[in-house]
């Protein structure tokens, strides 16, 4: 992010996570978060007409964690995603018309339509693939971060992991291998507080997923994951800190995700008035009011920004649409054995 030589001069009464943040990187922050909750509002809306088939995992109100943990990475480096992966594709820089094709099961899509919303990968991007094990990007994170290491490049590597992979032996492995080499890595848990149905409360000995980090050696910082300018700022700092040699970083983002674990969650475990909590906590809606009262946008702005997500995002699904299918005698083409 550039300096702002105009904003923070001219409204000196903004918190310094916001003031950090210039007016033309904010506008991409907005755009990137209306288009990942638009983006899966309408593979929702796809999904209940039977134009998408299987499952998916919806972040929807996790927002801020996505894009605020990649906002300070360059192009070249790396991101390694969950089942619940949509929001760190985009915000890593995924065209929204080529991840509905491969929602969509085309050719055309990310993965020529064989990953579907659990994987999807776009290597040139720096989006290493989404992963449909609990904990599986860990160690693979650690191979990354050994490859930036030995090939002495000015990379690091974020991977995203859940509440309920921090209870995973990889997770453990994992954080301490990068800690005893170093490794340029941004351990990030989105914890949006439950594993599946389980609340983390009933599964973790300690507190916050944070608190495991001294045990590894390495920072371990607690965020509100649904306050975009200190996520940001946070991993700011953890990604200055990899690059320089220091070594990797546990952030975790305090957050929740406002539908079910997948499609097929009835929600029995938790109640409507904590849904209804948390959506009054919408991250979005929580920065357009943040900017609005320091005269950063004016509203009308803001709905133009959004507008233009939305108009996105149609132009995104006529393209899906209309995409081929694949040809079935292509069946083997991407398939590999010894």
């Amino acid at each position: 992010m550039k300096a702002d030589t105009d904003t923070t001069a001219r409204r000196p009464n903004q918190r310094p996570e916001l003031a950090a943040i210039d007016d033309e990187t904010m506008r991409s922050v907005l755009r990137k978060m209306h288009l990942i909750r638009k983006f899966e509002e309408a593979a929702e809306a796809s999904y209940m007409r039977g134009l998408i088939h299987g499952t998916m995992h919806l972040s929807i109100g996790q927002e801020a964690s996505a894009v605020g943990a990649t906002l300070a990475l360059m192009d070249e480096d790396y991101i390694l995603s969950t089942h619940r992966g949509h929001g760190h594709c985009i915000a890593k820089g995924a065209e929204p018309a080529r991840m509905f094709a491969e929602f969509f099961g085309k050719e055309n899509g990310y993965c020529r339509g064989r990953g579907g919303s659990m994987h999807i990968a776009d290597v040139d991007g720096g989006n290493l693939g989404a992963n449909g094990i609990v904990g599986g990007g860990l160690p693979i994170a650690v191979g990354v971060g050994m490859s930036i290491k030995a090939q002495k490049l000015d990379r690091v590597a974020v991977v995203f992991f859940g509440d309920g992979a921090s209870n995973e032996g990889a997770f453990h492995e994992a954080l301490n291998m990068a800690s005893i080499w170093k490794l340029p890595i941004l351990f990030v848990c989105e914890n949006n507080k439950y594993g599946m149905s389980m609340d983390i409360g009933r599964a973790m000995a300690v507190p916050n997923v944070a608190d495991r980090a001294v045990a590894y050696a390495m920072p371990g910082v607690v965020v509100d994951g649904n306050d975009l300018p200190a996520v940001a700022a946070v991993a700011r700092e953890a990604a200055e800190r990899a690059r320089a040699g220091g070594g990797p970083t546990l952030i975790e983002c305090k957050t929740y995700r406002l539908r079910g674990h997948s499609k097929s969650d009835r929600n029995l475990y938790r109640t409507k008035e904590e849904i209804e909590d948390w959506r009054n906590r919408c991250p979005i809606r929580r920065l357009e009011a943040e900017l609005v009262a320091h005269e950063r946008f004016t509203p009308e702005v803001l709905m133009t920004i959004e507008e233009a997500a939305q108009a996105e995002i149609d132009t995104a699904l006529d393209f899906a649409k209309a995409s081929p299918d694949p040809d079935p005698k292509d069946l083997t083409r991407d398939v590999y054995a010894d």
